[in-house]
């Protein structure tokens, strides 16, 4: 059995991942911290019935860290770079849901997140845990940075023609919408029901989002110049999922058939990514309460338009974090996973 830690076990990712351990078949839960609601039970924060709603929340450090083989951080970033380093002291690994180790400069890290980072000297170390493009280094990572959900999204729409080398003019432009629940379970007075119901805003949008470095970075591995990034993130009045529109304007070499032989090519073994029929849209019925993306490909002359789709708690989040595990354990990559 792997035996896990869970931390942070209170917010959405860590309610996510606490429901998936546990029916995953090779996984013991061994601890859930919370430092909020230590003393009570998941139970009582969420309503989950059985052996899972009766486990206890404990402070972080009571945590018994010699007994896991795995820790999750569904912490605040900051928090979580220092949680991770007295876990790797102790030889665990270590899969984090926060920012802290996604981005490889530290500068680019401390201008967006507005802290200095705890624990540059583990940067270049972290594999970025984009599954589907980080299977060859996952089974000996120590540290694994989770992307995040807007990342995923728009980076699995985005790899296939990026990693073709296309030609491209003008900025990709990133026009998404995501559920309350990517803003987190603390209460802002922009996720009220009053403000979210019957609206949809936009916020941060053009180059202001923390997640576009994120995406940047990593469009940059595929491709040897790529465009700039416009990011439109939106708050959508529904739970949960994100779907974007990703606009890149090719510059010439490459028709609707050329490109939706691409991504089919690129796709047609992953188990979690689906690109659907020419014809078809993508929207979040097609991915929510799973682990898949769900792509649609687009062409209004050189525009491709890249409709892609995910649950922001698991394909996101808890349900990539558990993938990531799987693959780094030896285990069958979709093991606990639907």
């Amino acid at each position: 059995m792997i035996k896990a830690g869970i931390y942070g076990a209170t917010g959405y990712t860590g309610v996510e991942l606490a429901k998936i351990l546990d029916r995953h078949p090779s996984v013991e839960i061994v601890f859930t911290t919370s430092e909020r609601s230590a003393g009570q039970r998941l139970g009582d924060i969420e309503p989950i019935s059985g052996a899972l709603g009766k486990r206890p929340l404990i402070p972080a450090d009571s945590a018994p860290i010699d007994d896991i083989d795995v820790a999750f951080l569904c912490l605040p970033h900051a928090a979580a770079a220092k949680t991770a380093v007295t876990l790797l002291q102790h030889n665990t690994r270590v899969i984090d849901l926060s920012a802290d180790f996604r981005l490889k400069n530290v500068d680019v890290y401390e201008k967006w997140y507005k802290t200095t980072h705890p624990a540059p000297d583990l940067l270049g170390e972290a594999v970025y845990g984009l599954t589907e493009f980080a299977r060859a280094a996952l089974p000996d990572a120590r540290l694994v940075a989770n992307p995040g959900c807007y990342t995923t999204t728009s980076l699995l729409a985005l790899q296939p023609i990026m990693a073709a080398q296309a030609k491209m003019r003008g900025s990709i432009i990133i026009d998404a919408k995501s559920g309350v629940s990517g803003a987190g379970r603390a209460a802002k007075a922009a996720t009220h029901f009053v403000k979210v119901s019957n609206n949809l805003a936009p916020y941060a949008i053009g180059r202001a989002h923390r997640h576009l470095p994120e995406i940047e970075q990593v469009i940059g591995w595929w491709h040897d110049s790529p465009p700039p990034v416009i990011f439109s993130p939106h708050l959508l009045p529904v739970p949960r999922g994100i779907l974007a529109n990703v606009y890149v304007q090719l510059n010439g070499g490459m028709d609707e058939t050329a490109v939706r032989a691409l991504y089919e090519t690129a796709y047609a073994d992953e188990q979690f990514v689906h690109v659907l029929p020419a014809g078809e849209l993508a929207t979040l019925a097609h991915a929510v309460y799973s682990n898949n993306c769900v792509i649609s490909l687009t062409m209004a002359g050189d525009m491709l338009i890249i409709t892609s789709a995910t649950d922001n708690l698991l394909k996101g989040a808890s349900g990539q974090a558990v993938q990531n595990m799987n693959v780094m354990f030896g285990e069958k990559e979709n093991e606990g996973l639907r």
